[in-house]
């Protein structure tokens, strides 16, 4: 165990079609009540028995994390954490150029940010909202005038957005941005996805390298997801995520908490297991880390080799929804 992904709010502004299409999380839909979500301090304190089972590296999530106004309070508590030396955040940067500031403030160093396209059209589509892509520029660049450390993560679906893949390249290696392209995934149940609409990396780093040559760099640790490359003559870097073509379900080592308190061992879980109600019920910490050490020992998740192995027999599997636990 090395990575933690806790989301902190299932609520996004967006309504991406691959992660909350507007279709099923609309109007209508009931997001999860304030009286179900763990408070900071229970986020806390399972992020700390995680911190003592081995966890160095905490990445938050949502929904989209900086609806929450606590946010702030919330990263200062996290960044406390004995043995916790990374700490990060996954955005769609619409609030970034307004919270920046306030997020250095409370010890946040890097962050992700989600850009699918730089055409304005096709990010207005993607986005489920008609948001334009420039708000989202102007939050990156406050974002790294703040201090923070930028990468861009691009889901790169057939028939949608792969014409962007180019000009995502040029755009982000002409300011020095690390870009991560990943490839459209089937998790949850919403998306429709089908393989036929996933572009391999493989192809993606085909298509930019016929325009800026790559060169391989080994990974920061072993388990990394991203397959890391740097454009020749630059300390530039792309990376690609093949979840799909090039499972790596072996060298995983990451969980998911939920909002409100389920603990998840794999991206692509059926369901989840309830740390919020011995939380409450007044587990001691002793107890809290041998349930933590025992779900992990005990996990037996592979799924995406079980997709490659038996495509229709993974078309069955019931996954939770990614904006639920964060990607």
């Amino acid at each position: 165990m090395r990575d933690l992904r806790i989301s902190v709010t299932d609520r996004c502004n967006f309504r991406c079609p691959y992660c909350m299409p507007r279709e099923m999380f609309g109007p209508d839909f009931a997001f999860l009540p304030h009286a179900q979500l763990l408070t900071n301090e229970e986020f806390a304190r399972v992020a700390a028995a995680f911190a003592r089972a081995g966890v160095t590296k905490l990445r938050i999530t949502g929904g989209e994390p900086l609806i929450r106004e606590d946010l702030p309070e919330l990263l200062e508590r996290f960044r406390k954490i004995p043995g916790i030396r990374d700490l990060s955040l996954t955005t769609n940067g619409w609030f970034l150029a307004e919270r920046a500031s306030a997020l250095v403030a409370a010890g946040l160093r890097r962050i992700n940010v989600s850009v699918d396209a730089l055409s304005d059209a096709i990010f207005r589509k993607m986005n489920g909202r008609g948001f334009p892509v420039a708000r989202v520029l102007e939050g990156i660049e406050a974002a790294r005038t703040a201090g923070l450390s930028v990468k861009i993560n691009m889901v790169v679906q057939r028939g949608v957005n792969e014409s962007e893949v180019l000009p995502m390249a040029r755009h982000f290696r002409e300011r020095g941005i690390t870009l991560r392209f990943i490839e459209y995934m089937d998790v949850g149940n919403a998306n429709g996805w089908q393989r036929e609409h996933v572009v391999p990396a493989r192809e993606i780093l085909r298509l930019i390298s016929t325009e800026y040559p790559l060169e391989p760099l080994d990974p920061n640790y072993r388990g990394e997801v991203a397959t890391r490359y740097r454009y020749v003559g630059t300390d530039t870097e792309i990376g690609v995520i093949s979840s799909i073509s090039e499972p790596f379900c072996r060298d995983c080592h990451r969980a998911r908490l939920s909002a409100d308190g389920k603990i998840f061992t794999c991206l692509f879980a059926s369901s989840g297991t309830d740390v919020k109600t011995p939380l409450r019920d007044g587990i001691s910490d002793t107890e809290l880390d041998t349930f933590i050490r025992d779900l992990w020992s005990g996990r037996r998740d592979r799924y995406s080799e079980e997709r490659a192995e038996n495509a229709e027999a993974a078309a069955q599997h019931r996954k939770v929804e990614m904006s639920y636990i964060g990607g």
